[in-house]
This record gives C-alpha cells, structure tokens and sequence, in this order.
C-alpha cells in the first residue's frame, strides 16, 4: 500500500513522516478506518477534558485532518464570547486560553494572570491563592473600594471602634494592603491639630479628649483646658453667637489658635 501512503493527503502521510505500518492506525476493513492514533501527542498533546474525546476524532476534525488549527480560541471561540462570569469580550481578555486555563474539563481550575491590570494584589492581598476567597464564585464584581471587601472588618472593629465613632470607610487613608497594622491615623490634617501647634506634647490618651470611648465623635475641648465658664465668658463676651461647648470652640478654633477668634469679633463701638 505505499501508493496509498504516499499519495494521502488528508493528512499528508509523507510530509508528516508517519509510520508505514498502516495497522498502527487503520484496520484492514475497506476505506481505511481510522482505529488509532497513538502519536497524536506528537501534535497536540490530548491532555485533561481533550482525552475523553479521543475516540471521536470528528468532534474537532469535522471537517479533515489537514490544516486544523491548534489555538485554543479556534476552536473555543463560541465559548470564549459567550462567558459572562467575567465577561470576556467586555474585558479584552486574550483569546489565548491556556494562559488562564487548563485543558480540564469545566475549564477550571484557572489562573487570573493580569489580575493586576483590574486590581493589584499587594502585600497580604499577595497570598491569596484561593479566588473564591473575594469572588466567591462571583468574578463580575468590580472593585469599589476596600469597604466593599472589608465591611466587616470595619464593623466588628473596635479598637478604636470604627463603626459607632463614624470613622472613614476609605480604609487606605490610616491602613496599607500589607496589613491592618501598623496603621497611620492623619489627625491633624484630617480632624485637629494634635500632633503640632499648641496642643503638641499637651495630651497622652485620646480618652483626654474625646470622653466617650465608644463614640469618637465626640470629644470635649472644655474639660482639658483650665479655666472655668465665667472666666472664659469674660474673654469672648465680643464674639458672635459665642457659646460654652466643645463644638463652638472646634468652630471658632479649627486649628487650635487664638487668631482664629478675631474673624468672628463684633465691631467695637
């Protein structure tokens, strides 16, 4: 049969260099059925949910054995542009798909590696091995802050309590991906200046000023200073709308000096 060998062509026996054992792969039956093909790993490996149809060649060579395409997407395409969980095509993911997946049947398990092109994963965020450890099964979320992943951390926080003393749900502003501590907390440009001007060095707990640990809205301004209502009435008795209380003093007093008070004095006559 070397006439026959030499002239197929679906595929190219010859030019593939195939055996010339032809019981190898056909039987002796009329038509020379196919009942093998052990060497065709030697072109593309038929690994994970592949394997399975080793035995219908006609699920990819449908239409011959010449010329069929060994890209992923070729084959995939339809898959590809129908995935919604993410949506692939919406993404611009590569249509190379063994860049993220396996030859595994249900396409997983899967790798995510420009994951750093929707969301760096940094510093303790650099551990997570396990996807379902934020997506849950969910991989249309979008990323909307650290709030939206760490709610309850924010919630069950309670030193200082985050929650009930209205802290910033913008976790990035005292917290780093690292870890939750060490932690920074701007207190003077963000609330008071505590740290410089005249109350640097002039406290030592924050339960000095605010007197209500579970609610650090509130904080008191006239129990640290020493001086009494009267005494302190007398100096402002030119100021507008004055008032003995913690929260006028924040207003006349935002960054803790007394030039602050000459904006809000009444003309003298």
């Amino acid at each position: 049969h070397v006439s026959e060998f030499d002239t197929a062509t679906d595929p190219n026996h010859a030019e593939l260099n195939f055996s010339q054992n032809c019981e190898e792969c056909h039987s002796s039956d009329a038509g020379w059925l196919l009942t093998s093909f052990t060497i065709h790993d030697q072109f593309y490996p038929l690994t994970g949910g592949h394997g399975v149809i080793a035995d219908n060649c006609s699920s990819c060579h449908e239409t011959g054995y010449t010329n069929t395409p060994d890209q992923c997407a070729e084959c995939h395409l339809e898959t590809f542009n129908s995935a919604v969980n993410p949506d692939h095509q919406a993404l611009q993911l590569s249509q190379n798909c063994d860049e993220c997946h396996t030859t595994d049947p249900d396409w997983k398990p899967a790798l995510f590696t420009v994951h750093d092109q929707y969301y760096p994963l940094l510093g303790a965020h650099s551990m997570i091995t396990d996807c379902a450890d934020c997506h849950n099964g969910n991989y249309t979320m979008k990323f909307d802050g650290c709030y939206s992943c760490h709610e309850t951390d924010y919630n069950s926080a309670t030193n200082p309590p985050h929650s009930s003393t209205g802290f910033s749900t913008v976790c990035e502003d005292c917290h780093t991906q690292t870890a939750w501590v060490p932690s920074t907390f701007d207190h003077d440009v963000q609330y008071f200046p505590i740290y410089t001007g005249r109350h640097r060095q002039e406290w030592n707990e924050c339960s000095d000023c605010h007197t209500v640990q579970s609610d650090y809205s509130i904080f008191s301004c006239i129990d640290c200073h020493e001086h009494n209502q009267s005494d302190t009435d007398s100096h402002h008795r030119e100021v507008r709308d004055y008032e003995y209380n913690s929260i006028a003093c924040l207003d006349c007093h935002p960054d803790g000096r007394n030039n602050d008070l000459l904006r809000m004095m009444k003309p003298i006559k």
